[in-house]
């Protein structure tokens, strides 16, 4: 498959700050990619290289076989940042309109505006529209040009479900006509909706990069569920939750759980075992401390700071 972004041991520093650690990471033609790590773990800054927006302190970035420095290259790939600021006294239909101005091919607007809800609101200014409507809008742009890839940073911070999910189906239009996305989002259910492939990232360095199955599997963790009116101690017990009259229990050991459990004696009924979800994968992959760096890393702000503070 032909790679369209590629990054090579590259690093960033922020001063002190140690953003990326020599991450080395393809991003291949028609994946839909999701980008997972808790705040500060370097997503935004690995999004901001391959779009050209920054260049690495140390190893290289490759944009569609050119450097993400060429503003021809970048006409390729479409962003949408955590933040937008838009003119709020243009219309929703000027906007995109400038926006598509910029391009050689550039989408339809109508079809644009449809994938994305927002096919009503032609004529709105923006300073009318609701925080989820902008939002929708600063996604909408990041297609306006006909992209062939496109970087995607919490697309649906701050939309409410209805709207979150209106908003996948337009990003899953555009992955089924061929097109490839890297998204970061702190939702795991979206990102379990709709990636293929899951790159978790931790304190500026790669810590895993497979299928949503294969992430889950690897951490070998289980979430052991049943009906009990209360539970001994039970050995391997990472995390306990209860929800609808059951209890849940995450180990990674659910055949020994399960041993213990009926030695025990305690009355249970309805035991279902199941791998674990993307999220219990995600938090167990994190909570494994990495082996420091030959550099020192400063503790730092989040991705999005240090991104403002650098500007």
């Amino acid at each position: 498959m032909t790679v369209l972004a590629r990054a090579v041991e590259a690093s960033r520093r922020y001063g002190d700050v140690l953003a990326l650690d020599r991450v080395s990471l393809d991003i291949r033609a028609g994946e839909l990619v999701g980008l997972l790590g808790p705040n500060g773990a370097g997503k935004s800054t690995l999004i901001n290289l391959f779009a050209g927006l920054r260049r690495p302190t140390s190893g290289t970035v490759e944009l569609l076989g050119g450097s993400p420095a060429d503003p021809v290259t970048r006409r390729a790939i479409g962003v949408t940042p955590q933040e937008t600021g838009l003119p709020e006294s243009l219309r929703v239909g000027e906007i995109v309109a400038f926006a598509a101005a910029h391009y050689p091919r550039p989408a339809d607007r109508d079809e644009l505006l449809a994938r994305f809800g927002l096919d009503g609101l032609v004529r709105r200014q923006v300073g009318g529209l609701s925080g989820g409507q902008r939002r929708r809008l600063a996604v909408a742009l990041a297609f306006a040009g006909d992209p062939r890839l496109v970087f995607l940073d919490e697309p649906t911070t701050g939309l409410d479900v209805e709207a979150r999910r209106a908003l996948w189906d337009g990003v899953r239009a555009f992955h089924e006509a061929g097109g490839t996305v890297l998204l970061t989002s702190h939702y795991l259910e979206e990102i379990e909706a709709l990636a293929e492939r899951v790159v978790v990232v931790g304190e500026g360095r790669v810590l895993a990069d497979d299928t949503v199955r294969a992430i889950r599997e690897t951490v070998g963790v289980r979430r052991v569920s049943l009906v009990a009116d209360d539970l001994p101690e039970l050995p391997g017990v990472s995390g306990v939750e209860r929800s609808d009259g059951r209890i849940h229990l995450v180990t990674p050991d659910s055949d020994r759980l399960v041993t213990a459990l009926v030695l025990s004696g305690v009355p249970f009924s309805g035991l279902e075992i199941r791998p674990a979800t993307l999220e219990e994968a995600f938090l167990a992959i994190t909570a494994r401390r990495t082996e420091p760096s030959d550099e020192t890393r400063g503790a730092g702000p989040s991705d999005e700071t240090k991104e403002r503070s650098h500007a």
